[in-house]
């Protein structure tokens, strides 16, 4: 072998660290575009408003602010909205995630006349906007007595949400037929079969499934504003609502600040429920 030949198995080696090199590349420019906005907001929320305003574009602020951060904490009652919003995005995302789970289960795993139409109906609810169906909800509400209260957010989770029944659904119809069939053997019932059987086997689904209904609820705007007064009010309405000037100009750096911080707890909650957030959106369906 001359010293400039190269080994009989270095050519694969040699393409897979080209494969790996692209795929990286690859991956941190998708890191970076997703991550890009967030990053654009953290910097506009270190600017003065001048600079928001300036022509042409500002990329990085001449003196970083920081005391907008303290500016938009204060200015408002932050963690009376917080708390608000932490309120309703837990009663909605824990009551969503056990009654989709409990739907999902009848559909993967009970047989009755019509299932897969009613599923059909039900899959096709997801192309229903929001818009739609929001002014009949509110007049709901408001004839039961709900508008400004808690209550709707409830209802909608004891209700069940049609993609968090298709994720369980096809979770629940990928376990072995022997689990329940033993389980009726040994005498149990449905309802038991789903508590004490299928319902702990569903952990990276139901991890997955309380960040995204998390995620809504926290994020909503629409219903809040809709049914809230001020006081029970949200973080994402504050935020929107009253960062302005006496004008009513929205008050833009003060407005990213805030926005910053609003972001924060679905970035802690995701990071502490990442590994079953993923092993969920990963395995769901797979048999």
């Amino acid at each position: 072998m001359t010293a400039t030949s190269l080994p009989p198995n270095s050519a694969p080696r040699v393409r897979a660290r080209a494969n790996r090199l692209v795929l990286y590349t690859v991956l941190v420019s998708l890191t970076g575009l997703f991550i890009g906005p967030f990053g654009w907001l953290v910097l506009n929320g270190l600017k003065t408003s001048a600079e928001l305003a300036a022509s042409p574009v500002h990329w990085l602020p001449t003196d970083f602010q920081w005391q907008n951060f303290t500016d938009a904490f204060n200015l408002i009652d932050f963690l009376g909205y917080a708390r608000n919003s932490l309120i309703i995005a837990l009663i909605y995302a824990v009551l969503v995630t056990l009654s989709s789970a409990w739907v999902g289960f009848g559909f993967a795993r009970l047989e009755a006349p019509g299932k897969k139409t009613l599923f059909g109906v039900l899959i096709g609810s997801m192309m229903l906007p929001q818009m739609i169906t929001l002014l009949p909800t509110y007049l709901i509400f408001a004839k039961l007595g709900m508008v400004d209260t808690y209550w709707p957010w409830v209802f909608w989770g004891l209700a069940a949400a049609p993609y968090l029944v298709f994720l369980f659904r096809q979770f629940f119809a990928g376990l072995p037929r022997e689990l329940e069939e033993a389980a009726i053997v040994d005498g149990c019932g449905y309802g038991t079969i789903f508590w004490r059987i299928f319902l702990p086997q569903s952990w990276p689904v139901l991890s997955a499934s309380f960040v995204i209904a998390f995620t809504w609820s926290w994020g909503d705007y629409i219903a809040p504003q809709l049914l809230l007064s001020t006081d029970k009010s949200t973080l994402a309405v504050a935020v929107m609502t009253t960062y302005v000037t006496s004008a009513g100009t929205p008050v833009a750096n003060l407005q990213a600040a805030a926005s910053v911080m609003y972001v924060v707890p679905i970035l802690l909650i995701f990071l502490v429920a990442q590994r079953g957030f993923v092993a969920g959106m990963a395995t769901t369906g797979l048999k």
